[in-house]
This record gives C-alpha cells, sequence and structure tokens, in this order.
C-alpha cells in the first residue's frame, strides 16, 4: 500500500478526520500518520482546504475550456490565473496547450467570459464543454439549499479555506466563540453542502502524482459508465458534459504506465466509444477560495 497516497485520498475524502482515525482507517500508528501529514503540509505535497459549493455561491454553471495558443503558455497561463472565474489553469500535452475550469452564474457571463478569453493574446481557439452535472468531484458538496450564514460563520469559512484543519480552539479563538460553539456551526455548513473540507494534492511533471484529462464519447449505456468512474479510486472528477465530449474525468495515479493502465480499462468499458486524453504537465491554479464578502466601491 503507497502510505502518502491512501493518507492523501483519506483526506479528500473527509479533510478534518482526526488523526485516531486516520491511524484506524489506514491501520498506521497514530505516531506515523502525524508525522507524515505534518511533513506532507510542510513541503507543499498536499493542502487541506475548505472550498464553498458553487451552487450557493451562485455559480450555476460550470465549464471546462480547452485553449490552442501560437506560442509559449505561460503569459496566457498567467492572464488566466488572475480571473476571478478561474478554479484551475493547467498546461497540457495534447491537441490543446492549456485547460482551465471556470465557474460563472449564467449561460450569459459564460459567454461573456469565453468573448475575453478569445481577446487575449497568442490565443489561437478555445472549446468549451458544459457540466450538465458533476458526478465526482471533491470540492462540489451538493448545497443542499435554504441556508443562511452571517459573519461568524463567513469568518469562519474564510480561516478553512486557508487551513481546512484549523483546530476548533483557533477557529474559536478567531471568531471569540467557544470550541464547542465553532464545532456547531462548522459541522453545520458540512452537512448542508455549504462547505467542503478537502485536500489538493500538487500534480504534474515534478511531483509525486501525475494527472490526465480523458473526453469520453458514449453510447446509450452511459449510466453504468459514470457509476463506474463514481467509484473508481483513481478518478479525482467526473462529470457529464455538453460538447465534443458525453463525459469528462480527471484521472490520477503515481505513474505514466498506472494512468496508461487506466486508460485501456476506460476504453475496455461497455458504453464507451471513442477517449481522447491530454496530459497535465503542469497544474499552474487550482483554488477554490472565493470571497463571501460584498464588494466595496
Amino acid at each position: 500500500m503507497d502510505f502518502d497516497a491512501e493518507l492523501i485520498r483519506a483526506l479528500q475524502e473527509n479533510g478534518r478526520a482526526s488523526i485516531h482515525s486516520l491511524s484506524q482507517q489506514l491501520a498506521r500508528p497514530r505516531s506515523a500518520v502525524s508525522e507524515r501529514l505534518r511533513v506532507m503540509l510542510a513541503d507543499g505535497t498536499v493542502r487541506v482546504v475548505a472550498a464553498v459549493d458553487p451552487g450557493f455561491l451562485g455559480q450555476h454553471v460550470l465549464a471546462h475550456v480547452s485553449v490552442r495558443t501560437d506560442g509559449t503558455v505561460e503569459p496566457l497561463a498567467q492572464a488566466l490565473r488572475g480571473l476571478s472565474e478561474t478554479v484551475l489553469v493547467s498546461a497540457v500535452g495534447g491537441a490543446h496547450d492549456l485547460v482551465t475550469e471556470v465557474r460563472v452564474g449564467s449561460m450569459d457571463a459564460l459567454h461573456d467570459l469565453l468573448a475575453l478569453i478569445r481577446t487575449m493574446p497568442r490565443v489561437v481557439d478555445i472549446n468549451t464543454l458544459i457540466y450538465s452535472s458533476v458526478v465526482k468531484g471533491f470540492f462540489v458538496s451538493e448545497y443542499r439549499g435554504d441556508v443562511t450564514i452571517d459573519s461568524t460563520d463567513t469568518a469562519l469559512i474564510e480561516l478553512l479555506q486557508r487551513d481546512g484543519r484549523m483546530s476548533f480552539r483557533a477557529l474559536g479563538d478567531s471568531v471569540r466563540l467557544s470550541p464547542s460553539a465553532v464545532t456547531t456551526r462548522v459541522e453545520r455548513l458540512i452537512e448542508a453542502g455549504v462547505i467542503k473540507i478537502s485536500a489538493v494534492e500538487a500534480r504534474g511533471l515534478a511531483h509525486r502524482q501525475l494527472s490526465m484529462g480523458v473526453g469520453l464519447n458514449l453510447t446509450a449505456d452511459d449510466d453504468s459508465v459514470m457509476e463506474v468512474l463514481r467509484s473508481w479510486r483513481g478518478v479525482d472528477f467526473a462529470a457529464r458534459t455538453l460538447g465534443r465530449f458525453d463525459a469528462v474525468m480527471t484521472l490520477v495515479e503515481p505513474s505514466a504506465g498506472a494512468l496508461y493502465a487506466s486508460l485501456e480499462r476506460i476504453r475496455s468499458l461497455a458504453g464507451v466509444a471513442h477517449v481522447e486524453a491530454w496530459f497535465h504537465l503542469a497544474v499552474l491554479k487550482e483554488d477554490y477560495a472565493r470571497t463571501l464578502r460584498p464588494v466595496r466601491a
């Protein structure tokens, strides 16, 4: 068993899991779990953060945008990183040069954003996939609606966006509440789907995990394919899409050989008609933190 991979996977499922529960889940000594987590957090291998559900933020349109350029990608990547609508920007190898995930409030806002991207220097063309439903995603928490938050909740969310494992005592000191009162508030936010606290792992050629995007064209038996993707441990993200693919997913594996084996497994699934893949060379932005405070003029 890859200790690091299993620990990160457990934190992706529950970013605030205690050292005791992680130790039991992984069948490892608490001292080993505590020390390995400390090292990975310190060296940037993993971050544990809270993300606010897009639905709660009014971001009802989520899309995947692939971009072709006519030169080096870094200037364009920097411009895309600076847009508040982007949560992911990655340099890729494949038919396109960059991919970005964007979240906006409406189709009109998406059209405006795409028009802006087309005007950016060195953009040759773009291709857009709209997520019709997210099947699997560590930072989509299925907001249940009808939840009101106050300024204290907002302050707690902002603290957890910086450090999802901040202790209840430290959170309480920051907002001047007891640890038990803070616990009740945080648990309410999680249970209502307002936030999800999960692990973000560094990915790309310079890191221990490699990442590949995969577009799928499906036959009529698409429900069974999506269910396989939902339960597959190597799948970080999967969504039904509108556009050139019926679904898009992200594979994360420790080696090129493992990615190849996973891709072959996908190709063999009944219901998969065609597969197209792109390799994430460098994830340049992966940031789900969003302000909940009104912008002052």
